[in-house]
């Protein structure tokens, strides 16, 4: 059922909260006072998040599982955030990766990417968007990666999906500019969380990869630039701004010549 504001306490909304950065998502906007709408897959590891942060934190903590790469299962979660309490802050973070050439793999992941990256965060964020606009502030967070900037073959669908986020959040910030509600793209590089184990690269080649950031350094450098404004590409780590600088600038013919000799 709804989850009711508990004195006036503001609500955010995590998407893929039971593991990575939406785990600590969460763990941080507790920590700052706001009750939680958690949304993953897995009922049992969301409720066990949820009383863990209820009884450490002392907020309310609602739980909605559901799998956002089905149109149906995001129809049902737009429903609850049109029908509910306002949101303060919406957290699209729900993602996976594949590897394969497309000729190559399954086409259900592949299109399963497409949903949950592009389709699912435009229909959470335009459900979340009147309730923001109506009290003037809010923030939607949209959990991209550097490989936004980029097409590599064997992912070419998650830089592809990243990019639409990317995109989208910067030209939703330009239409929503003077409203008060915020919308950032969170950009990070390579990041100590399950997501490259669930992608099947083994432990040994995931630790050779340099340079990581840790989740708490990432999760804490969005919140941080979205309390103050922006940017609205927020991308942690000057080493990575730097990468992603040098990327802006490289002509593409040139980027996918090097692509290919890599792989």
């Amino acid at each position: 059922m709804p989850l009711p504001l508990q004195d006036g306490r503001p609500l955010a909304l995590v998407t893929g909260a039971t593991a990575g950065l939406g785990r600590l998502f969460a763990e941080r906007l507790a920590a700052r006072g706001h009750d939680l709408l958690l949304v993953a897959r897995d009922a049992g590891r969301l409720a066990g998040i949820a009383q863990e942060l209820t009884e450490r934190r002392g907020i309310a903590a609602e739980i909605f599982p559901a799998d956002l790469s089905r149109d149906d299962e995001v129809t049902r979660l737009a429903g609850r955030v049109s029908g509910g309490p306002a949101l303060a802050v919406l957290v699209n973070n729900a993602g996976f990766g594949t590897r394969g050439r497309l000729a190559e793999t399954d086409p259900g992941p592949q299109a399963e990417m497409l949903h949950l990256h592009v389709l699912a965060p435009m229909r959470l964020t335009q459900a979340a968007l009147p309730g923001m606009l109506a009290r003037r502030s809010g923030a939607v967070i949209n959990v991209s990666s550097v490989a936004a900037f980029l097409f590599s073959p064997g992912t070419i669908n998650y830089c592809a999906t990243k990019a639409y986020l990317t995109v989208f959040s910067e030209g939703l910030a330009a239409e929503l500019a003077g409203t008060g509600v915020r919308v950032q793209a969170l950009c990070p590089g390579l990041t100590r969380t399950e997501f490259h184990q669930c992608m099947g690269m083994d432990a040994a080649s995931i630790r050779r990869r340099r340079p990581w950031l840790t989740a708490e350094y990432v999760v804490d450098t969005s919140l941080a630039a979205i309390e103050r404004g922006g940017p609205v590409v927020c991308i942690p780590s000057v080493r990575y701004k730097v990468i992603i600088a040098l990327l802006r600038i490289v002509p593409r013919s040139l980027l996918g010549y090097l692509l290919r000799r890599r792989h």
